[in-house]
């Protein structure tokens, strides 16, 4: 089970990933209303949505539905840092305040 749930976590982080990657194609001009669409970060984000999809789909077979919920909520931290990262957004207090709150209902469900 461990395993498994060792993938879920991994795939949240991908998941995260794709919507820092659908921020910078709306933060981008295109030439038209077509191509917002038909670009290649919406295009890749898509894809890792639905093989994040498919990767929990097959996980949760092997793992309790009360810690699928859990993981999934640490898809608010990863996107907090990979903004923070990639994007260069600022850190606000109510922002950290809250992920703290995230991770701490994470740890206290888990143990």
């Amino acid at each position: 089970m461990n395993k498994y749930l060792l993938i879920m976590f991994i795939a949240t982080f991908f998941s995260a990933s794709s919507q820092i990657l659908l921020k910078q194609s709306a933060n981008q001009t295109h030439k038209n209303v077509i191509f917002e669409y038909l670009n290649w970060r919406v295009i890749l984000s898509y894809f890792i949505f639905f093989a994040v999809l498919l990767v929990n789909t097959y996980a949760y077979t092997q793992v309790d539905m009360k810690y699928g919920a859990v993981i999934d909520t640490c898809t608010y931290v990863f996107v907090m840092i990979l903004s923070g990262v990639i994007l260069r957004e600022s850190f606000t207090k109510w922002k950290l305040i809250g992920n703290l709150i995230i991770i701490a209902g994470v740890i206290v469900y888990t143990l």
